[in-house]
C-alpha cells in the first residue's frame, strides 16, 4: 500500500511522456529530440559544431604558426576612430583614448610580436616634421600599421612618402586630402607589402559627405627568424 503514491506519480509520468510523443507523431514534430528534451530538461549545453568559431582579431580562420593576426580598420569620417588589433589584443581605438587626426600609427617587433610604440600624426594642422623623426630611426624589421582618420595626406612631403613607400607601400605616393588608408609595412622590406588599401576621397562616390567610406582589413604577417649576431 506504501507503493501506491510513488507507482501512481510514475504512471502519471509515463502516461505524459507518451501522450506528448503521440501528439508530436501527428503534428509532424521530431519525437526523438521532443523524448530526450522531456528527460533532459532544456540546459542541454550546445555543442562544438554548434558554437560559432572565433578567431584571433575576428579572422575568418587562424594564422599558421609563426605568424600574427592582425585587423586594420580606417576611420569613419572625422566621426569614429580608427582601430588596430593585433594577436587579439587592440593596440589602438577610441575606447582605448589613444586616437589621432591623421595617421594612426602602431610599431611592432617583426621577430617577438611585441607592441614598441603607438602614435597618431595630425596630417592637416600638425606638424610633418614629428612624422619624419619618427619613421627615419626605425629599425630593421620593425612592423609599421597605419590607419588613418580624417585626412591622412595633407602635411605629407616628398621625404615622408618616400619613407612609406621604403617600408613597402604602393599608393602613398597617391594619397591625397581625406583619402582612406590602411597599411602594414616593415622596416627594411625587399618587396611591396601585400598588405594596403586606399579609397579615394570622390565627390561621386564618397560614402560620408565629403569622406569616402572606411575601409576594413585582415590578414596573417610572417615573424621575422632573428637576425644573426
Amino acid at each position: 500500500m506504501r507503493l501506491a503514491g510513488p507507482m501512481r506519480a510514475v504512471a502519471v509520468l509515463l502516461l505524459l511522456g507518451l501522450t506528448w510523443v503521440l501528439a508530436s507523431s501527428i503534428l509532424g514534430g521530431d519525437s526523438s529530440s521532443l523524448v530526450k528534451h522531456f528527460f533532459r530538461g532544456t540546459n542541454e549545453e550546445p555543442t562544438a559544431e554548434t558554437k560559432p568559431r572565433r578567431y584571433k582579431c575576428g579572422l575568418s580562420a587562424p594564422c599558421p604558426q609563426k605568424h600574427l593576426a592582425f585587423r586594420l580598420v580606417s576611420g569613419a569620417a572625422n566621426v569614429i576612430g580608427p582601430k588596430i588589433c593585433l594577436e587579439d589584443k587592440i593596440l589602438v581605438s577610441s575606447v582605448k583614448n589613444n586616437v589621432g587626426r591623421g595617421l594612426n600609427i602602431a610599431l611592432v617587433n617583426g621577430v617577438s610580436g611585441e607592441l614598441l610604440d603607438t602614435k597618431s600624426f595630425d596630417m592637416w594642422a600638425g606638424d610633418v616634421t614629428d612624422l619624419l623623426k619618427y619613421l627615419r630611426p626605425l629599425h630593421e624589421g620593425t612592423l609599421v600599421f597605419v590607419a588613418s582618420f580624417d585626412d591622412p595626406a595633407t602635411k605629407l612631403n616628398d621625404e615622408a612618402r618616400r619613407l612609406f613607400e621604403e617600408l613597402g607601400s604602393t599608393v602613398v605616393k597617391e594619397l591625397t586630402f581625406r583619402d582612406s588608408w590602411v597599411f602594414v609595412g616593415a622596416k627594411g622590406i625587399e618587396n611591396k607589402s601585400p598588405f594596403e588599401q586606399r579609397m579615394k576621397n570622390s565627390k561621386s562616390s564618397n560614402k560620408y559627405e565629403g569622406w569616402p567610406e572606411s575601409l576594413e582589413m585582415d590578414g596573417c604577417i610572417p615573424l621575422r627568424a632573428p637576425l644573426e649576431n
